[in-house]
Parts: C-alpha cells; sequence; structure tokens
C-alpha cells in the first residue's frame, strides 16, 4: 500500500482527490487482484489504480478549456463569469453579508432589493424577481396564474428544450391546462381569440431555441398579442429563454429580440436565464409590471426557488457591468463577440510555432444557448492534423484543465474564439507536449 501511495503519479491526484479516495482506489485494485489470483507487477498495478483515479477525477466538477467555438455551451457551464463577478462572489461569499437585512432600519430586508433596481433600469421594467433558472421562473408563473386553468399557446411554440424538458410537460407539472392553437407552421391572432374562455388564465409565448420555422408560415406578434390581452384582462407572458439585453447587431449578427422590446410590445411578464446572453450566473430572471411580480413574490413556493448570496453576488456585478458598452466588454461572453478576426490572428502566431503540421483555418462560431440558432460567427480555428483524432481529442479530454475541441474531416480543430487569451499558452503546451502516446506528427 504504502509503495503504491508513494509513487508520484498515484501522490498527484491527492490535491484535488484527498489521499482516503486514493487508498480506496488503492485497496479496490488489491481486491481486484486478489480474486483474479494473478499478481501483476508493480508497473500495472500502479497504471491500474492510475486509471481508476482519473476516471474518478473526471466524475468531478473540473476547469475545461473550450476550444468548440461555441460560446455560450450548455454542457460547459453555459457563459463563463466576468473576474468582476468571481471577486464579488469571493468578497460576499466568506463572511456574512446583509443578505436579508436592512442596514439603514436594523431589521430584516429584501435580497433582491439591489437585483432589482438593477434589471429596472437596464431595461425599463416596474419590478423584478429572481429565481434560480429560467425553467424555475416559468414554473412559478404557472403556478401563481394558472393552476387549475389555461394557458393558450401557439403550436409553433411547444417546444422541447435542453434535457428533454418540454414546455407540455412543464405546463402539467404545474397544475395548468394546455391550450393550443393554430397549426405548426401558421398561427393567426383569431386562433387566440377563438380560444379565450372563462378559464383562460395566461397568453403564453415561447422562444423557439435551437430551430426555425421557413417558408409557408404565419405568427402572432408580441403586441397584437399584448393587445388582446388587455382587451381580455388575460396577461401576456413571454419566456424570452436566453435574454438579449442589447441589440446583437451590434456585433454583426442578425437581430434578437430583447427584453426592452418584449416589455415595450406589452408583454406582462418576461422570463429568462441569467447564464446565457446575460454572461452571470443561472439564474431565472423575471420582469414586468408590479402588479404582477407583486403576486409571483407572494407564492410560498418562491422561498424554495430562491437564490443564494453567491449567485446574487455574481448576479449583482455582471449586470453593473451592463451599464456601458466599455465594461460590458469586459464580461467574458462580450468579449469573445468582439474579439476581431486580426486579432484571432495575431494570437494564431505562437500555435503555429509551436505544433507541427497546424494550420489556421476559416472557422464557423456559434451563440449557443439556444439563441440565435443559426447565425454563424467568423472565427479562426487551429486545424491539427494527426493520425487518431478521436484518440487525440479524448486523451486531451482527460488532461487538467480539460481540452474540449471538435473534429472536422479528420483534422482537430480549436477555434480561438472560445479559448480565452490567458489560455493560449495551456493549450499549446498541452497538445505539444502532453498525452505522449499520441503521434502529433502529420
Amino acid at each position: 500500500m504504502h509503495r503504491v501511495l508513494a509513487e508520484p503519479v498515484i501522490a498527484e491526484y491527492e490535491a484535488t482527490l484527498g489521499r482516503d479516495t486514493i487508498k480506496r482506489a488503492v485497496e479496490r485494485e488489491f481486491d481486484r487482484v486478489r480474486i483474479s489470483g494473478i499478481a501483476p507487477a508493480m508497473d500495472e498495478l500502479v497504471a491500474a489504480v492510475g486509471s481508476a483515479l482519473d476516471l474518478e477525477r473526471l466524475q468531478g466538477l473540473i476547469p475545461v478549456i473550450n476550444a468548440t467555438g461555441i460560446l455560450v455551451h450548455t454542457n460547459l457551464g453555459r457563459a463563463p463569469l466576468a473576474p468582476e463577478a468571481l471577486a464579488a462572489v469571493e468578497r460576499l461569499g466568506h463572511g456574512y453579508t446583509n443578505l436579508e437585512y436592512d442596514l439603514a432600519a436594523g431589521e430584516r430586508g429584501s435580497r433582491y432589493a439591489r437585483a432589482t433596481s438593477l434589471l429596472c433600469e437596464l431595461t425599463g421594467a416596474q419590478d423584478a424577481l429572481v429565481v434560480n433558472n429560467c425553467a424555475a421562473a416559468v414554473l412559478l408563473v404557472l403556478d401563481t396564474f394558472a393552476k387549475g386553468r389555461e394557458v393558450i399557446v401557439a403550436r409553433n411554440q411547444l417546444v422541447e428544450i435542453g434535457g428533454g424538458f418540454r414546455i407540455p410537460d412543464v405546463l402539467e407539472r404545474s397544475g395548468a391546462h394546455l391550450r393550443e392553437v393554430g397549426a405548426t407552421n401558421k398561427v393567426y391572432l383569431a386562433d387566440f381569440e377563438r380560444a379565450l374562455c372563462p378559464q383562460t388564465a395566461l397568453l403564453l409565448r415561447v422562444h423557439p431555441s435551437n430551430y426555425t420555422i421557413e417558408g409557408f408560415t404565419q405568427d402572432v406578434s408580441a403586441r397584437e398579442l399584448a393587445e388582446l390581452g388587455a382587451r381580455s384582462g388575460v396577461p401576456v407572458v413571454e419566456d424570452l429563454g436566453s435574454g438579449a439585453l442589447i441589440d446583437f447587431a451590434d456585433y454583426g449578427l442578425p437581430h434578437e429580440r430583447t427584453v426592452t422590446e418584449a416589455l415595450n410590445d406589452g408583454v406582462g411578464l418576461v422570463a429568462f436565464s441569467g447564464d446565457k446572453l446575460l454572461g452571470g450566473p443561472q439564474a431565472g430572471v423575471l420582469l414586468g409590471r408590479s402588479n404582477l411580480i407583486a403576486r409571483l413574490r407572494d407564492n410560498p413556493l418562491v422561498r424554495a426557488l430562491r437564490v443564494d448570496k453567491m449567485t446574487l453576488a455574481a448576479l449583482d456585478a455582471t449586470l453593473q457591468l451592463h451599464r456601458t458598452p466599455e465594461s460590458r466588454a469586459r464580461i467574458p461572453l462580450y468579449r469573445m463577440l468582439g474579439t476581431t478576426i486580426d486579432e484571432l490572428r495575431a494570437r494564431a502566431a505562437p500555435y503555429l510555432a509551436a505544433m507541427p503540421g497546424a494550420t489556421v483555418v476559416e472557422s464557423d462560431a456559434y451563440a449557443g444557448g439556444g439563441a440565435l440558432p443559426r447565425a454563424r460567427i467568423a472565427s479562426l480555428a487551429i486545424s491539427l492534423e494527426v493520425k487518431n483524432p478521436t484518440a487525440f481529442a479524448a486523451s486531451l479530454r482527460r488532461e487538467n484543465p480539460a481540452i474540449v475541441a471538435r473534429i472536422e474531416r479528420d483534422r482537430l480543430l480549436f477555434d480561438l474564439r472560445t479559448i480565452a487569451p490567458e489560455e493560449d499558452d495551456t493549450v499549446i503546451s498541452t497538445v505539444t507536449y502532453g498525452a505522449p502516446e499520441i503521434d502529433v506528427s502529420p
């Protein structure tokens, strides 16, 4: 046992897994050897324990370098946080805060006051509420306004989002009844008008996320729906999904409907995510008319869906950065969007100098997170030809930090738009000197 634990390749796992975890892995390998009755050589034993520990390390939460070209990558933690957001978490997370304490009055206060003020300032909303994710926000709205009643949704918006969650299923779980209207490709205002009845609780719009319908189509605008809601006394709710606060046409991308546009169209409540186009922590943001937000705030379910001080710290810091275009550029998502091709080309030079056979190729990056599903963002990637790209990619995913690249036409691509400049040296050294069992030569 002591000899195996002393091996350098085993001892290096102690910092991340702890000594007890390592000892258990060694004991499991000893048990396997006893059962088999075949005594392996020491190097074979150490290699087997090392493989087990490596697998265990990969099951934990570890840093990943995103070389895929997908900026808001759902599987890789969505939007990376700004340094200011991380600093706020560190500053406020290690001790006590005035989370729910009014320092001026010396009594209990609201945990959402600061975030609410910033959200209303940035969007023009009357009031705001923050919960733990956008799905929770939609669930809270349905539970508050539509339990046992009908929610009218256009058939072309009954989407399935990541993880197999479908809007009809969310409605069913909330206790609301789905009333779908229109056809898959064509929906008219008259479809909504005919569906209105005393049981109607909400008119719901849902962002189409990762798909578009083109060709012979017809849809109902949010303004038309809001006017119908005003005439009938039925609130209109819009799930914007990614939740753009600005016009992404400023970054050369197609226009993405913004939160302010939805509010200006007369939508009563707007829901969106904090960790997508906002560039902040995971959260669900609800904005809208003060009377509707007040009803949400009074729902006991809010306590089960509330966010903690660290989420609020990161969210507040991120919202502060959205106040000006200059400060917004410090949010990693917007830094990536604002990086020019010339800047990417300059960063490519050290890669080419260090990697035999590497070339620079044009690449298509994507916003990700369900936003702008077909909008390509011009980028550059380092293209590396290796004998076995699948095995080499797998080897890079086992590194620390792990590197996730993509394979196209039997070449390994490292998209520079999603690799942070401060990560360049790590990628270069890992690819050049790491994974020695893989031949990097073309």
